[in-house]
């Protein structure tokens, strides 16, 4: 069973913010990291009960780069909800805000 993904809008300014300042670094290096991202997505969706639950969300790191993807599940509703795109450098805290 496949879930859907939603991004929630803090999360898609997230990305497109870290896509850009990638491409800033290294022409092509926002597409590495956006394919990256949805790669990480795309699993999620086939099985979003195998990453690691703290204070009742769940992450998955992005592989290659230093981002977590944190998300809630909606069973019911057979969605999933992406609240952050969050780089691990940041003070923890400040995931769901």
């Amino acid at each position: 069973m496949h879930f859907e993904i939603e991004l929630s809008i803090k999360a898609g300014e997230e990305l497109a913010e870290a896509s850009a300042w990638y491409d800033e670094q290294k022409f092509g290096l926002g597409e590495d990291f956006e394919t990256e991202v949805f790669k990480k997505l795309d699993l999620i969706s086939k099985n979003p009960f195998h990453y690691q639950t703290k204070k009742k969300l769940r992450e998955a790191l992005v592989d290659r780069f230093p981002y977590l993807l944190v998300f809630s599940v909606h069973e019911k509703l057979n969605t999933i909800i992406i609240l952050s795109v969050f780089h691990t450098s940041r003070h923890p805290k400040n995931k769901k805000k």
